[in-house]
């Protein structure tokens, strides 16, 4: 055979589209997340980046056969048993025990103690070239974004060309897949000599503007309020805006800020601090900002957002301190805390500010003020040495366009203090002049010591450290803030910055061939036809995450770094200072495309067609592609596929790996997924069929059946599975070039996508309330109301996927602390989530808006068991319903619900005992106290206390069925662990008579 053709058989299954360890995947995906030190991913962030273990273990099934494909060629299979016994002990002769020491293998290898093994890179190297011959296969990803997938190619042996849009993202892959490899790890220790270097030359110019204590000590962080000025009548205080007085938030070292207020006579009242050790947390007040409303300390005056925004807006954000002609603070932000370490003694001290440090930020404004001038001086040659390019506007992304502009940021340099502008600036410069080999490398140092401290860095109490700028995907205004010393020896410093790149460098198996990066736009790949052997992408998910707009706080440091680089432009408008964002894909109708036309579901769509088809192009014919998608919408979802499907792909195979920690908060409050989809696919032959919509039909629920019957043994749950199953749906439909009816006529992917809603919610509503959909329809024994279903429906979307940590133990306290805040408010969803449950099923939103849902922005908030009280009992509670009860135990517990909406044919207003009768129109029907209601009332008797009530409505529901304690026991295994409701169930159900 020859040595650069394919050994693989066009029509031979890989083993991604018959099988993969998914549990086994996803312990290692998870667990990577809290792997920091020389991590890949420590490089340079990048949003939603995919582990690499689920990328390597992913791949590694896409490139080898399954030995119990008829066509799986013999001579692979005698290869692989030769090669799997040195990691995955003896394999039997059976081609079904050969598959299963391959996934074993491919398990295995995902745990990151493994990537470096030299036997596992061995073992694996060698079974891709047992499959596919002397020649490796080409892996493309053209959306590389931070570069996990071509990386892992390139560690099994393949060769990887990855692309991306965007400069930054070009630059991260330019890096890891190019450089390190090309360099090696002995560039580790020549980086971090030239750091120091760079270092060193920093500190002489900037040492006066990080002074040390005179005992010795080091500031390694200043923390900083924005200030506004109390506009109450008599007042005129300057409100420091504080979210937090805390310093130090540990189990057993507390630290906090307490204030008091100084009235000296003929002046404005004025707010001191002092630095104290609370023996508990009542001793640290409250905030004095909450959504923009300020709180004077002095007389307790609230001043509304608009007047907070606008005396920020007058400083371009407040960031900065005021001084007047001597030096002397007047106004602006207020340094309320200094953090220090001293020589020989543990831990962070803090002390308050003294005139020492303020006149070292005011010699940082005087210097910045050089340095600008000198760049006039010269007439604005190149760059200006501050970044003056656009933050975002109000109309960019929901995530990154919302509050900056409202305080007149609006470009990159109004993020940052003065203090920080100048040693950003410093750095940069320095790097620029730096050797070749190491300039990159610097540069990402660079943006790594920018994200780690800036005026939107907050401080945590928790960890005593500054957070850096992106600890979640967004630019947000931030109230008070941390500012590291960027000189310091210390987190969130050059040093440590440093530090963390060079240990990417030392920790990585970096024995790889280079692979190839190039910047281009995914609708217009740069290779040529059929030259890939595997197309496999992780794309931008739709809404989710505006990459452009935050890519740009690093790229305006870049090109300070590296001026002219060729891969820090926008190629496709020489005007363009910042990141292409006309053709990024993603959807924000606020911004126009290129054409001119709103960046809506059908731009996304549409790019995501061309990008399919171009991918398509690109692969051999007997190739395989994966998409990896994580959006929680059905939206992003439905875009997403139909642009697979108009780019000729058939789905193959889908595979839910969890990615995400289940554990934070996110995660339990929505339906945010802890899996990322992984769709296997290949091109559709020209000649496919039409298929009949009526046997689509009929394979659907069985397929769907079978698929959530594996992936709930997997511990997939809630939204993870309801989305996993679009995969194995959407092989049934898009294996035809057409669906049509009987008639003709041809059904689109929306319709079919409505039935894959509908047939898994029956699925879900089957398994956890015992009863089908078509009973409920019917009206038959054994169904349960509208309500009761929806609930049912929801709590089962909301589910969270569970993956076992590696020591076998979940940190259920965690877990339930979570839970129990995030349950307070009301678990939610997407709208559009329970709509395409709901309406299949004949389920009226509307009607149970303020019953048992409530609706606010496109979310879908289930309230709270103790936010239906009042509706349940009316306003005399729990106690008259349950005296009521109590002396009418014969009676159905439908006469002590809903007293406030009993209608009667009289015309006004009577009382009667302790029930107020509210005489009007209503609709009966409506208030009937359904099953749920009385599971409800139950609920609440136990949480007031009244056991004899308690105890009379379980037997009463007893006497009248099953129903009762069908769907008490249902809902108990429904909700989350910590919550109140689940609490309030079970102790509900101890009562029942065994």
């Amino acid at each position: 055979m020859d040595g650069g053709a394919p050994m693989i058989p066009r029509d031979c299954k890989r083993l991604a589209e018959v099988d993969f360890p998914i549990a086994e995947v996803s312990k290692h995906a998870v667990r990577e997340k809290s792997i920091r030190h020389g991590h890949p991913s420590t490089l340079h962030l990048w949003w939603a980046r995919r582990p690499l273990a689920s990328s390597r273990a992913v791949l590694m099934a896409l490139l080898l056969p399954d030995p119990c494909d008829p066509l799986c060629p013999e001579d692979f299979k005698n290869r692989a048993r030769d090669l799997l016994p040195k990691t995955s002990g003896k394999v039997g002769n059976g081609d079904l025990e050969l598959r299963g020491k391959l996934m074993k293998f491919i398990a295995d290898f995902a745990n990151w103690d493994n990537a470096a093994d030299h036997t596992f890179l061995e073992v694996s190297r060698a079974l891709v070239k047992a499959a596919h011959g002397e020649e490796p296969p080409l892996v493309v990803d053209p959306f590389a974004g931070g570069g996990s997938i071509p990386l892992e190619a390139l560690r099994l042996g393949c060769e990887a060309f990855a692309s991306d849009l965007n400069p930054v993202a070009c630059l991260i892959l330019k890096v890891m897949l190019e450089d390190i490899p090309r360099y090696g790890p002995g560039l580790a220790e020549e980086l971090r000599k030239v750091g120091a270097d760079v270092k060193a030359k920093a500190k002489e110019e900037l040492g006066d503007l990080y002074p040390p204590d005179p005992d010795g000590g080091t500031p390694i962080a200043y923390l900083w309020a924005r200030t506004v000025r109390c506009e109450a009548p008599n007042c005129g205080a300057e409100i420091p805006l504080m979210r937090s007085f805390w310093l130090c938030k540990k189990a057993k070292r507390k630290w906090a800020l307490r204030h008091q207020v100084e009235r000296a006579k003929g002046s404005q009242p004025r707010v001191e601090f002092e630095v104290f050790e609370p023996m508990s947390d009542k001793e640290v007040r409250g905030g004095t900002v909450n959504r923009a409303k300020a709180t004077c300390l002095c007389c307790g005056t609230v001043l509304p957002p608009e007047r907070v925004r606008a005396q920020l807006a007058a400083h371009k954000g407040g960031a900065d301190v005021v001084f007047d002609a001597e030096g002397r603070r007047t106004g602006g932000a207020r340094m309320t805390a200094v953090v220090t370490l001293k020589p020989g003694e543990k831990g962070r001290h803090y002390r308050l500010p003294t005139s020492r440090d303020y006149k070292a930020v005011c010699r940082a404004q005087k210097r910045l003020a050089r340095i600008l001038k000198e760049w006039e001086r010269v007439g604005k040659q190149g760059l200006c040495p501050l970044p003056h390019e656009p933050t975002p506007t109000k109309d960019a992304h929901r995530a990154v366009g919302s509050q900056l502009p409202l305080y007149n940021m609006t470009t990159f340099g109004d993020i940052f203090t003065a203090r920080q502008k100048v040693a950003l600036v410093t750095l940069v410069r320095l790097v620029s002049k730096s050797p070749k080999s190491t300039r990159l490398l610097l540069a990402i140092a660079a943006n790594r010591t920018a994200d780690g401290s800036a005026s939107i860095s907050s401080w945590l109490a928790s960890g005593e450290e500054v957070k850096h700028v992106f600890a979640r995907q967004a630019l947000p205004i931030v109230w008070d803030f941390g500012e590291s010393n960027y000189m310091a020896n210390a987190s969130r410093s050059w040093a440590s910055a440093v530090n963390s790149v060079t240990n990417v460098l030392k920790s990585s198996t970096w024995d790889l061939t280079t692979g190839q990066v190039e910047q281009a736009d995914a609708t217009d790949h740069p290779l040529p036809d059929q030259t890939s052997g595997i197309w496999f992408t992780d794309p931008p998910y739709y809404d989710a995450i505006p990459y452009a707009d935050l890519s740009d706080f690093f790229l305006v440091w870049l090109k300070r770094a590296l001026p002219k680089h060729p891969l820090l432009q926008d190629p496709f408008d020489p005007t363009n200072s910042l990141s292409p964002k006309s053709r990024e894909a993603v959807q924000c109708e606020k911004v126009k495309d290129v054409n001119g036309a709103p960046k809506n579901k059908e731009f996304y769509e549409g790019t995501m067609a061309r990008a399919f088809a171009e991918g398509r192009r690109v692969l051999h014919e007997d190739g395989v592609g994966s998409v990896v998608f994580a959006h929680k919408t059905t939206e992003g979802w439905e875009a997403l596929l139909s642009g697979m499907i108009q780019g000729g792909w058939t789905i193959t195979g889908s595979w839910p790996i969890a990615t995400e920690m289940g554990t934070r908060l996110n995660a339990r409050e929505t339906a945010s997924l802890a899996t990322s989809i992984h769709l296997i696919c290949r091109p559709r032959p020209q000649d496919a069929p039409i298929g009949d919509w009526a046997d689509v039909l009929r394979e659907l629920p069985i397929r769907v059946g079978d698929w959530i019957e594996r992936l709930q043994g997997e511990g997939i749950r809630g939204a993870d599975l309801v989305f996993a199953c679009i995969g194995p749906a959407l092989e049934i439909f898009s294996r035809y070039r057409a669906v049509e009816t009987a008639d003709g006529h041809e059904v689109g992917l929306p319709k079919y996508l409505e039935k894959v809603w509908e047939v898994v919610g029956r699925a879900a509503l089957e398994q956890v309330l015992g009863t089908s959909e078509a009973q409920a329809r019917n009206g038959l024994a054994g169904a349960l109301e509208e309500d009761a279903r929806l609930t049912a429906l929801f709590l089962w979307a909301l589910q969270s996927t569970e993956v076992a940590e590696e020591n076998g133990k979940k940190k259920v306290k965690d877990i339930e602390e979570a839970v129990a805040k995030v349950a307070a408010k009301g678990f939610s969803l997407p709208f559009d989530v329970v709509r395409r449950f709901a309406q299949p099923m004949g389920i009226d939103l509307d009607v149970w808006t303020g019953r048992i849902i409530g609706q606010k922005k496109g979310i879908v908030r289930l309230l709270p068991v103790a936010d239906r009280a009042k509706k349940l009992f009316g306003k005399q509670g729990a106690n008259s319903a349950a005296d009521w009860i109590e002396r009418n135990p014969g009676a159905t517990v439908q006469m002590a619900l809903f007293p406030e909406f009993e209608a009667t044919p009289r015309s006004k207003t009577r009382r009667t005992g302790k029930r107020k009768i509210l005489e009007r129109d209503v609709d009966l029907q409506s208030l009937d106290a359904t099953t749920l209601d009385r599971v409800h009332a139950a609920m609440l008797l136990q949480a007031s206390g009244h056991a004899n009530a308690l105890r009379t409505l379980v037997d009463a529901e007893q006497d009248r069925g099953l129903d009762f304690l069908r769907l008490a026991n249902a809902l108990s295994a429904l909700y989350p662990q910590g919550c109140n409701e689940k609490r309030l169930l079970d102790a509900m159900l101890l009562t029942v008579p065994r």
